[in-house]
Formats: C-alpha cells, structure tokens, sequence
C-alpha cells in the first residue's frame, strides 16, 4: 500500500525538527480471524441483508482488528446496523456511516489518517520459505 503525500525531507532539511506526535502503527498484513460473529437478526428484529453480511465479513477480518478492544467492536456493531438501514434504502445516513468508516479504517486513506500502516508478515509461510541448507562435516576434508 503506498502512502500518498510528500517524500520525506532529508535529516536536518525537514521545517519541523522535533519529533512526530504520532509515530505509524505497524501492523502485520495477515487477515484478521478473532472476530466476534454478526447477531443472528439486528436490533429490530428484521434478518441481515447479504450485502451487509459481506460488508461485516471484509470489516471483521481487517488486519488491524487485532488491536480493538470490546468497546471498538461495540462500535463496529452500530456502524454495521447503520450499513444496514442505508441498504434497506435510508439513503440520509450515508455521511454518518462515511464518518464511522474513517474511524475504523476500512480503506487506505482512512488508514492513512489513522496513521496504520500494513506490513509484510515477518512469519515466513510455507510456499516461501527456502529449504534447510546441509550442514558440511569439516572431519571429512581433514586428510585431504
């Protein structure tokens, strides 16, 4: 993911010479699978529309949900009945759903603001890791 803005100044040519507020929080780019799962019907009662289903699966499963408390997925919770209000076509909620996504950080400029940043994950899979090399008995190059 590219950050957009200016490329960082040189040391010592920046105009701001004391240091950040706020620093970037990395965070490894691995799916997120701790999730607590959407209600089986919402508040009034009414079952989930599939298009909010979809929506909880993608915001559920952002790798930065591995730093959100109780209190945050409460939150998620409100955000994804106000998703679902604007796909029963209450349209005049779609800026306060628009403000609760740049809080949750669910596109790259939102996360930009929210200074996160996505990582390679420094866990190596299968598929990419190489294979153990031989280790050489020096014992038998002794005598040559």
């Amino acid at each position: 993911m590219t950050v957009k803005g200016p490329k960082p100044k040189p040391q010592g040519q920046a105009v701001n010479r004391h240091a950040p507020t706020h620093d970037w929080v990395e965070v490894p780019n691995v799916p997120f699978r701790g999730a607590p799962k959407l209600p089986a019907r919402r508040m009034n009662g009414r079952m989930w529309d599939p298009r909010t289903r979809a929506k909880w699966k993608a915001w559920s499963s952002m790798p930065h949900c591995v730093n959100w408390s109780a209190s945050m997925w409460e939150f998620a919770f409100d955000c994804i009945e106000l998703s679902a209000l604007i796909c029963g076509g209450e349209t005049k909620h779609m800026t306060e759903l628009r403000n609760r996504e740049r809080v949750l950080g669910t596109t790259p400029d939102f996360l930009r603001d929210l200074r996160i940043r996505y990582v390679k994950s420094e866990k190596p899979t299968a598929s990419s890791a190489a294979p153990a090399a031989k280790v050489t008995n020096l014992a038998d190059y002794r005598n040559l």
